[in-house]
This record gives structure tokens, sequence and C-alpha cells, in this order.
């Protein structure tokens, strides 16, 4: 593996004469229950993608901390950007590493609110490109990895907590963090009474109907060897996956 802002630009350069591929982690900050840290989705997503940089001896972006979470900023700590912000964020960031000559790049996320924006970053970005008319625009190709939705991570995951895995505040994503930073385990009584809702508008309904941020989850059945092994498994899923868009057209 071979972090990008640990390495030189002649490092960078002659990376480049073998592979155009970079694996891009971003998450967001945001609140994840009273046992969940505030960096969840972006601690998930940047130790993920430092495993699959590893198995594939891929280069690996400093992950995005910060990503589109308006609906929890009625919690303290939570930061977001707005849609069209992140959208500029994307964009910046492919056109200057597309400059470079990377071609293919592979964004790790840990945060579903993130998805949409991406889509929409990575259609602005295609535009953004060609009208620069890069060498290379039409090669240019940007995927977006859940690590979450990992196949045999949901399936893992269900089998471990059924239907209180909820869909906030996960004890997978929970679980994760846990086994990257033991030595940050929170601990909190949990009420057993936890909205199952899953509709998500402004910050302040957010909160009104999610009091304590969980949505459906209990989080409290978190381990980190739960966490291990979900960390090995999305390794693996998302190694493969990675290879396999390096090789497409």
């Amino acid at each position: 593996m071979t972090l990008l802002h640990l390495s030189t630009w002649m490092e960078v350069e002659t990376y480049l004469t073998r592979s155009p591929g970079i694996i891009l982690p971003i998450g967001s900050t945001e609140q994840h229950g009273p046992t969940g840290l505030i960096g969840t989705d972006a601690i998930c997503a940047e130790a993920i993608a430092r495993g699959v940089g590893e198995s594939t001896q891929a280069i690996v972006a400093p992950t995005i901390n910060v990503g589109m979470a308006l609906h929890h900023t009625a919690f303290p700590g939570s930061i977001s950007l707005r849609p069209s912000t992140l959208i500029l964020v994307i964009q910046d960031t492919v056109r200057c590493l597309a400059q470079a000559g990377f071609t293919k790049f592979f964004f790790i996320n840990g945060h579903g609110g993130n998805v949409a924006t991406l889509k929409a970053a990575f259609a602005e970005t295609y535009a953004l490109l060609a009208d620069l008319r890069l060498p290379h625009a039409e090669q240019v190709r940007c995927q977006v990895n859940n690590w979450y939705m990992c196949g045999s991570v949901y399936k893992l995951a269900h089998q471990l907590y059924g239907n209180e895995e909820g869909s906030h505040a996960t004890p997978s994503e929970v679980a994760v963090t846990q086994y990257v930073y033991p030595q940050a385990i929170k601990t909190y009584p949990l009420s057993p009474e936890v909205s199952r809702d899953h509709r998500i508008y402004g910050a302040a309904d957010f909160r009104r109907r999610y009091p304590d941020g969980r949505m459906g989850s209990n989080p409290a059945l978190a381990t980190p060897d739960h966490g291990r092994q979900l960390y090995d498994l999305a390794v693996k899923d998302l190694s493969s996956n990675y290879l396999e868009f390096l090789a497409a057209e």
C-alpha cells in the first residue's frame, strides 16, 4: 500500500507508470448515537481503504472526512457540507488527480448520505473534464463502493444483529470502530425504545424522530471481534471489486 500523503511527487509519477487507479476513502463527521464515535463513517472508510490498498498494492488518497450530513447537525459535534459544496470538493479532487494521469477513481464510502451527492458529482466531473479537453477525459471512471453493502458484510451483520442492526449508528459500523480504536470504546445505557422509522428530512425533524441519534439500531451488541470479522470481509470483497474495476474498460 502507498499513502498519497506520505509519498513524494516522484513516487506518484512512478506509480502511474504501472497503474492508473487510486482509492479514495470518504466518510462523514456526524453523530452516531450515545456510543458511536462522531468520526465513525470516516474511520471505517479509511481503515478499509487502507486494507484494500495493502491487498492490491494501490495508492490511497487522504480521507474526505466531512460529507453530506445536514440532517445530523442538530446534534453537537456534527459537521456537514452542503451537497453543492461536496460536489465541488469531488470535482476538484478528481480534476487534479486526472490531470496527473489517474483515470480510475475507486471511492470507498462509509456514509449513506453521501451516495446521491457522489453520483451527481461524478456526472458533473465527467462534464468538467470534457470541457477542459483533458487528453484522457473519456477514460476517467469514478465508482462509489459502500463498504457496509458488500454482500458478505451485509450477511454477517444480519446474522450477528438481526433487525437490531438498524440503519444508523449500527452495531456493525460501531464494531469496526471498536476494532480500529479499542481505546475509544464508549458505553452508555441505551433505551430499548428506539425508532425504526426510516424517514429523513431536516436536522430538527431528525432529532425529534430519533432523540438519541439511533435509527432502529442496538450498538450495544457491537464487539471488537465482530469489527475484525466485518473489516476482513469488507477488505476481501472490495479488493476483488477494485481489481475488476481496474481491468474494466
